[in-house]
């Protein structure tokens, strides 16, 4: 009997999209115990880490449906600061991530993940290549395309992998337990060989610099049981990783998008 997709965990939701609409709303003005709770948050969490900074970020205010295939997802300007609210219970101006991440397959079919180094917000976590979405400077627009030109600028910084924006295709739209949304790009094949070997030149040119690298160690993984295996006592999974690499084993990204898809 054939067998699907394992489906996701719960509280993690993979939509398959082909159109993307973003439109920018106003972040929500903290209450003042929520802002004292929030900074009281934040400046534990940089003493424990002063590598933190609270630059500025765009992050999601919503997400809804807009016909069969097209999401609509409304974002927000804040700081990073914002995101110290995940640990205030009650808080009701919290606005979850948003993040732009690539699909870096193999030609074998497998994909390319790295674990965050110790001096990163979330050190030994395996995900995808990509990042926080910044919001767009003065005269320029967040869409589809300043997305895309994300995504391929945080593959190269992470990985040492180039690809052109023009070249990632949007896939999936992941939202996280906690809500936060991951616009996913799926990239060309590229051999599993080159692959580590532009992570080894850019952790050897980083390290020349003085500079720990963002990932300190990359994998290839071909099924939701070799996600699994990555995590240890030091060590987590993103929470959409699982499912997002079982959604490729199942060969959903050999379905060709429709006309006019992203």
């Amino acid at each position: 009997m054939p067998v699907g997709p394992t489906p996701p965990p719960p509280g993690v939701e993979l939509l398959d999209v082909h159109r993307l609409r973003l439109v920018e709303t106003p972040a929500p003005e903290p209450p003042p115990w929520e802002r004292l709770a929030m900074d009281r948050v934040w400046d534990e969490a940089v003493r424990a880490n002063p590598s933190l900074f609270d630059g500025p970020v765009a992050a999601c205010a919503g997400l809804t449906r807009e016909g069969p295939h097209g999401v609509v997802l409304t974002w927000a300007r804040t700081t990073y600061r914002r995101h110290a609210l995940r640990r205030v219970p009650g808080a009701t101006a919290r606005l979850p991530a948003l993040f732009a991440d690539v699909v870096q397959p193999t030609g074998d079919g497998r994909l390319l993940v790295g674990r965050m180094a110790r001096w990163t917000s979330a050190p030994g976590r395996w995900l995808l290549p990509g990042g926080s979405v910044e919001p767009p400077g003065a005269g320029q627009v967040l869409d589809l395309a300043a997305l895309r030109g994300h995504a391929a600028r945080e593959l190269a910084e992470e990985t040492g992998v180039e690809s052109a924006p023009e070249a990632l295709r949007l896939w999936l739209v992941t939202r996280g337990a906690h809500g936060g949304v991951g616009v996913l790009f799926l990239a060309p094949p590229r051999p599993a060989a080159l692959l580590r070997e532009r992570f080894a030149a850019l952790v050897a040119a980083e390290t020349s610099r003085g500079r720990e690298p963002e990932l300190d160690r990359i994998a290839l993984v071909g099924s939701r049981a070799e996600v699994a295996d990555l995590a240890g006592p030091h060590t987590g999974l993103a929470d959409y990783l699982e499912p997002v690499v079982g959604r490729y084993a199942a060969g959903a990204p050999l379905r060709p998008p429709p006309p006019g898809g992203g």
